[in-house]
């Protein structure tokens, strides 16, 4: 009996130092490098996110398939789960039911062959995939790394590895659960397919993402560049790669966790603003723009709300928030932007985003002040016909609650887009009494219908003189008690109930 416990003795001590090969405490040298960047280990940003004592590893013990040219013990450490950590962990634990909160993780570990993807790291890529399709379970992955390793020789029946199955089964998943991909550090080639892939990116200052990293530029003949100059935050951000940038690792990771709560279901407890002075936040004159982001702070739950490629088409703001604690994907025009005119980088950031929203089946609220869509020979080169009109397809698709507010001006095809297709589409169409509307832009819409009259008239100060009085007259006929008196709308409501008419509507909708 004693020997028999001496060798399951024996066995758990195998067993656990195994285990401490895989471990920052048994990788000191690799984990060192990563500290003088100022980063954190794979690890370290494991327990970050979910309770460690709770995570359920999968392929701790790989290592990279390089026994025939390595040393086997060495490789333990060296390439520790073949350099990337995968499992299910409990991520927002305690914010909600515990059957709410269970997450697919995959953490790169850059310590390891510089994040590089192997032969064994795809296998546990894709294991991780499929239990997360089975089991109906978001996912959040760390995405730094080099991409793909030449340096496997393990598995000698392979030549192009192009039967590699991670990036289809990957991008397969949209629709299916939420993807929040992270990235800090360098992105490159495959990992940055799978950044770039995913519902939600979120990427540090620090971050360079390219398709291609130095290597693989330099060897096509497209030149020499560093690592910081491919795809750095400032490009990325801009051209809408990139969601939300992030200060560091810690914030990236907090709000990655915020973005997963909105798939994660509703919360009891929540504060809001007064509503008293909203109306106030829109200036008195029609002309002067505002912040429209201030309309949304107050409308929404205190603090809830997050916004989505803020420095990309920034005529249209989306984001998540919440309404008495339920989750929302909020749209607005930004008349801070090209007037609030909609150009092809709104329209297409606009049109992904109530597709994220409508797969996933979170209400929408859009707040709307466009002149319309943004017109001309340049915007035409940009394929303004075709980009332009996605808005128009995702949003005759909406099946999902649908509110929404017109703020001040509501004018032509832009604002029928901003509406989901028509006055007619949303579950509820209201109008505060600022709201203006028309099949154009008021001043466009008199210029060109009274062309021939106020070119008659000689006399400049005349001409400005007929050409206000008729301003004046079409913005009477397009004011929203107008409009709402012969039902293209539904409402007009007064701005302090907003709040309360979204909730209610949201809810009414819902059933």
């Amino acid at each position: 009996m004693e020997e028999n416990n001496n060798v399951k003795q024996n066995m758990l001590l195998a067993l656990n130092a195994r285990i401490h090969q895989t471990s920052d405490d048994g990788r000191q040298h690799h984990i060192e490098k990563r500290k003088r960047k100022g980063f954190n280990s794979a690890r370290e940003n494991l327990a970050l996110l979910c309770d460690a004592r709770t995570f359920q590893e999968y392929g701790q013990f790989a290592v990279a398939a390089q026994r025939q040219r390595k040393d086997y013990e060495k490789l333990k450490s060296d390439t520790a789960a073949d350099g990337v950590i995968t499992g299910i962990g409990h991520v927002n634990a305690g914010a909600f039911p515990t059957g709410q909160t269970a997450t697919a993780l995959v953490i790169n570990d850059y310590s390891v062959l510089a994040g590089t993807q192997g032969y064994f790291h795809h296998l546990k890529l894709d294991r991780m995939i499929d239990v997360a399709k089975q089991r109906n379970l978001p996912i959040i992955m760390f995405t730094e790394g080099g991409g793909g390793r030449p340096g496997d020789t393990d598995i000698t029946t392979v030549n192009s590895g192009l039967q590699c199955q991670s990036f289809s089964n990957w991008a397969a998943l949209s629709g299916v659960v939420p993807r929040i991909a992270v990235n800090n550090g360098y992105c490159f080639a495959g990992n940055a397919a799978l950044f770039g892939s995913a519902d939600i990116t979120i990427a540090t200052s620090s971050s360079s993402i390219g398709m291609a990293g130095p290597a693989m530029i330099e060897g096509g003949g497209l030149g020499v560049f560093s690592p910081e100059q491919i795809g750095p935050i400032e490009t990325q951000a801009k051209n809408g790669v990139v969601d939300i940038v992030a200060n560091d690792e810690n914030h990236a990771i907090d709000i990655a966790k915020f973005c997963l709560s909105f798939f994660q279901g509703d919360i009891e407890h929540w504060q809001a603003s007064s509503q008293e002075n909203i109306f106030s936040l829109l200036p008195d004159d029609r002309r002067f723009a505002y912040d429209v982001r201030q309309i949304i702070n107050t409308l929404v739950d205190t603090n809830s709300f997050i916004e989505l490629k803020a420095q990309y088409g920034g005529a249209i703001i989306t984001g998540f928030c919440r309404f008495k604690g339920k989750a929302v994907g909020m749209i607005a025009s930004n008349c801070k932007v090209l007037g609030g005119a909609i150009d092809v980088d709104a329209a297409e950031k606009c049109a992904d985003f109530l597709a994220l929203c409508q797969r996933f089946s979170l209400p929408v609220v859009s707040l709307c002040d466009t002149p319309g869509f943004m017109v001309g020979p340049e915007h035409e080169k940009l394929g303004a016909v075709r980009r332009l009109n996605r808005m128009f397809s995702v949003g005759a698709s909406l099946s999902v609650p649908f509110i929404a507010i017109v703020l001040r001006k509501c004018y032509g095809l832009g604002a029928q887009a901003m509406l989901g297709g028509s006055t007619s589409k949303p579950d509820y169409t209201v109008s505060w009494p600022s709201g203006e509307f028309g099949p154009m832009g008021l001043e466009g819409a008199v210029k060109l219908g009274f062309k021939a009259e106020l070119e008659k008239i000689t006399d400049d100060k005349a001409r400005r003189a007929r050409f206000d009085t008729l301003l004046q007259q079409a913005y009477a006929r397009g004011q929203a008690s107008e409009v709402a008196s012969v039902l293209e709308i539904d409402a007009v409501i007064d701005p302090v109930q907003t709040r309360e008419v979204i909730a209610n509507s949201i809810v009414a909708a819902s059933k």
